[in-house]
């Protein structure tokens, strides 16, 4: 045989000898992750959770996270919130709460004196941060994080996952031309699509009767703004808890972008990435949801709303304990408050 035989074999030798050890560490490799996928508890979390890099013991590190939603709606000229809910998270009990400030909450000196900036909704307009200090200072409550939402941002979502099932409380029926609103809803359980979802969210009232009488929520739901408020919460569970569903998962993409185009936030994406594979565990038709306590007062010919200082501290005290030790109290029912709230 001559040499370039042989060097030719040798060459052809030794290429074989590496692809069979590539095949090789790429068995072992595999067999390494999915062991670890297995350590990690398996299935989607545990893939995520070995995906990032993370395991188990990561969760000791992983602290109760607080953030402050704001829903702005874009049919408003003004720099005010439509929306203000605290939100909190702990990976390790796995519990959530979603706890909503009234846009009237009064943070004035004198109630006497009150007018419409003293309502927590207009410090948005002096910077965010004003608005994250007076929940604080309601709460008592470190805020890590802060998401300003475009309140397209449900509506979007909905359109994307091609409906979202909820049971709309009560027939809903209210016209103002002015902003080319009109919401006409049915009682009961139904496909929410793009469009039903705006006027869900938005609805307070009916129109007026021959009397001029208005229907609203009924004061066991919460009358006015709080029964928006309570409709609101209900229905985002309802709309992240279905979006997530695995036969959602080839329109991630589009959900992301519906976030991307409608979110603005401070919260880093790697402090946010280890608490995405717990969520998945997370019963979103369990998240505790609450109303800061108190009551609608009109004060200066101002409607404003009063929390209770008392009150408020022994709810967060139950919301930070169940976050913390996954103890789930008995809680009343929601909706308490029946003062009408105005503009």
């Amino acid at each position: 045989m001559s040499r370039r035989s042989k060097t030719k074999k040798k060459k052809k030798s030794g290429l074989l000898r590496i692809f069979g050890l590539l095949i090789l560490i790429t068995i072992i490799a595999g067999v390494v992750f999915a062991v670890q996928v297995q350590q990690n508890g398996g299935g989607l979390k545990g893939f995520l959770l070995t995906t990032l890099g993370s395991n188990k013991k990561d969760l000791e590190d992983l602290d109760t996270i607080y953030v402050l939603a704001l829903g702005v709606s874009t049919d408003l000229d003004s720099h005010l919130t439509d929306t203000i809910m605290l939100c909190g998270y702990n990976p390790k009990t796995n519990q959530a709460m979603m706890l909503s400030i009234p846009r009237d909450t009064f943070i004035g000196k004198n109630k006497n004196r009150a007018k419409g900036n003293d309502k927590i909704n207009a410090l948005y307009a002096k910077g965010v941060d004003k608005t994250v200090e007076a929940v604080e200072e309601l709460t008592g409550i470190d805020i890590d994080y802060y998401a300003i939402i475009n309140n397209d941002l449900l509506i979007k979502m909905v359109d994307v996952v091609g409906g979202v099932q909820f049971e709309v409380p009560i027939d809903m029926d209210y016209d103002d031309p002015t902003q080319d609103l009109h919401i006409h809803l049915k009682k009961g359980m139904q496909t929410i699509d793009g469009e039903k979802a705006e006027q869900l969210l938005r609805f307070r009232h009916s129109n007026p009767d021959k009397n001029g009488k208005m229907t609203t929520y009924p004061s066991s739901y919460g009358t006015d703004d709080y029964g928006r408020m309570r409709t609101q919460r209900e229905f985002m569970k309802a709309t992240i808890s279905q979006a997530i569903q695995p036969k959602n998962m080839l329109k991630y993409k589009d959900l992301v972008n519906a976030v991307m185009d409608n979110l603005d936030t401070d919260m880093d994406i790697n402090d946010i990435l280890p608490y995405v594979p717990y969520t998945l565990d997370l019963d979103f038709n369990n998240i505790r949801t609450e109303q800061l306590p108190g009551e609608s007062e009109l004060c200066n010919k101002v409607w404003i709303y009063i929390h209770d200082k008392e009150e408020t501290a022994t709810l967060v005290e139950d919301l930070t304990n169940m976050l913390e030790t996954g103890e789930v109290a008995s809680t009343e029912e929601e909706g308490e408050a029946t003062n009408t709230v105005e503009n």
